[in-house]
């Protein structure tokens, strides 16, 4: 087997090495064997193997210039190809060459968040299974009012259905992380809660909401909308949200109507 390089810390590098759980996140894409899976950071090539095993092709997408050469070394006879670069810089659909094509990958902890992002961008995966912090996948699936829940718990789900399919120790990883991790799926609904002209608005109303955690909505609104306590509290009633509630308590759904009441009823001088 070819000698590779030690992981780098500047990219995250924790490599996956345990079979049986390799073989269960391959298992999680529920493959056919017709499919195109874009991966997200092959690193060396663990993944991969299990994946083209199952798929009709691999696309990997890898920032890591002294791997790319061992990956085309190893899976030199496989329908496997190579995209040299960072993946928040790719475009997911161009580098699988379809807008039919799912996604997998061992995430760096240290940019799971913009990545998620990045992979809700459409044209979006039929499905994608990520290996992610555990406490990171407890976030993107927790409820309105627990702890957990945030900007990522919300923009997520907004947009697709996620759940943690099993749990990882940090023992099956070299060199080991000191955090537990968990595989994510995540499958876009088929009617989300927000519409495409609308993702924008949204995600930037539900992370600036979120940056007055604990404080009353009627205070949030005034800031975000730069409106009168009458405006925001109009804003509100439009959306159903009660004026003394907080970011951390409010559903998706209750973020998609105060979002749409902004957008339709923009700020008028005065008021």
């Amino acid at each position: 087997m070819a000698e590779y390089p030690q992981a780098r810390k500047r990219y995250g590098q924790h490599f996956l090495t345990d079979p049986r759980i390799l073989a269960r996140i391959a298992d999680a894409l529920q493959l056919t064997g017709s499919e195109t899976v874009v991966e997200i950071g092959p690193g060396r090539g663990a993944l991969t193997e299990y994946l083209l095993r199952k798929a009709k092709r691999v696309v990997a997408i890898e920032i890591d210039r002294d791997l790319v050469p061992k990956l085309r070394d190893r899976f030199a006879d496989a329908p496997l190809e190579i995209v040299e670069g960072d993946v928040l810089e790719t475009s997911l659909a161009a580098a699988a060459g379809t807008d039919d094509f799912v996604l997998a990958g061992n995430v760096p902890y240290y940019i799971t968040t913009p990545i998620l992002f990045h992979a809700l961008q459409r044209p979006r995966a039929a499905h994608a299974v990520y290996l992610v912090q555990r406490e990171v996948a407890e976030r993107v699936i927790a409820a309105a009012g627990s702890e957990e829940y945030g900007a990522l718990s919300v923009n997520v789900q907004a947009l697709a259905r996620a759940e943690i399919v099993f749990r990882v120790p940090a023992g099956a990883f070299t060199p080991a992380p000191k955090v537990e991790s968990a595989v994510l799926r995540v499958t876009p609904l088929e009617h989300p809660v927000i519409e495409p002209d609308e993702e924008l608005h949204f995600r930037n109303l539900v992370q600036s909401a979120f940056g007055f955690r604990r404080k009353q909505m009627r205070r949030v609104v005034r800031t975000i909308a730069s409106a009168t306590v009458e405006r925001a509290e109009s804003l509100l009633a439009a959306a159903a949200i009660e004026p003394e509630a907080r970011p951390e308590t409010l559903t998706v759904a209750q973020f998609a109507a105060l979002s749409r009441a902004i957008r339709l009823t923009p700020n008028q001088p005065g008021t």
